[in-house]
């Protein structure tokens, strides 16, 4: 099953906002892009190979936008599902991939950081390009609300941007997010790996080896990898038909052709430690 902005006339994130001003994963997703993850259905495959998702498994989600990675974890048929996505239009899309499947699967509306479940719900949380956009404190709080929902031994699984390489220097690190956050229009704060696993071992998880991707979210054979020909075929005609949007998606790629060597995508598991 996919999504396109086109199925069923559902709205999407960003439906109606001006083309320059939109945050560009929106307006990815507006021209019909589904993959909207940093280091691609590579990386999230990686992940949730990692995550080893079980029948036995209660699964929560934060931020599964579009729901594509929802759909696959829900092909492991755990247990029980549930999303907690903040923007209704987006959690309106998830409930589709749900209304297919058996009960105990559920999108709730809400934050992240504060999601309303009680502790130790959850052997496996995971969340994927929404920590990058946090500040430290807010990433910390995120953090510290996946391990408080998850059981000992549970498994905290993230896909993100990352930051090469490990001792780039602070004065490039902050240029290169202000390049993104000025393209992207939404605060981009990525850290590099080692700073990604010692923001979970600081939360009570023990850390497997990280896995890296080059950024190439808008490089042609990424694209047509993770969206196939004919999608790849109908976004290149919309955004040759939308000349703003256009504008857009050219300036994005841009920046990230020129951090290339600096920025990428990671995925990482942590399990929870267990109490003393």
């Amino acid at each position: 099953m996919s999504i396109t902005p086109d199925d069923h006339n559902m709205a999407l994130p960003g439906q109606g906002l001006d083309y320059g001003r939109m945050p560009g994963h929106w307006l990815l997703a507006q021209m019909g892009k589904r993959v909207l993850r940093p280091g691609g259905l590579e990386l999230t495959r990686a992940m949730l190979a990692t995550l080893d998702i079980q029948a036995s498994d209660a699964v929560v989600e934060f931020a599964p936008g579009l729901g594509l990675t929802a759909h696959a974890a829900l092909g492991r048929n755990p247990a029980s599902y549930t999303a907690v996505e903040r923007d209704e239009n987006a959690a309106r899309q998830v409930r589709r991939y749900l209304n297919d499947n058996a009960p105990n699967r559920q999108c709730l509306v809400g934050r992240a950081e504060s999601t309303g479940l009680p502790d130790d719900a959850a052997t496996v949380v995971f969340g994927e390009a929404m920590l990058s956009m946090q500040t430290a404190a807010h990433k910390a709080a995120i953090v510290a609300e996946a391990a408080r929902l998850l059981k000992p031994g549970g498994r905290y699984g993230i896909h993100e941007l990352c930051l090469l390489p490990e001792d780039l220097a602070e004065s490039r690190k902050s240029e290169i997010s202000r390049a993104l956050s000025a393209s992207i229009h939404v605060g981009a704060r990525p850290l590099t790996p080692g700073e990604w696993s010692a923001l979970l071992e600081g939360h009570g998880f023990t850390v497997a080896t990280p896995v890296t991707a080059p950024m190439h979210l808008l490089e042609p054979g990424r694209f047509i990898r993770d969206e196939g020909l004919g999608r790849s075929l109908r976004f290149a005609w919309r955004i040759a038909t939308r000349p703003a949007a256009r504008r857009r998606i050219l300036a994005m790629r841009a920046v990230f052709r020129a951090y290339a060597e600096h920025i990428g995508g990671i995925a990482i598991v942590g399990v929870k430690k267990a109490e003393i």
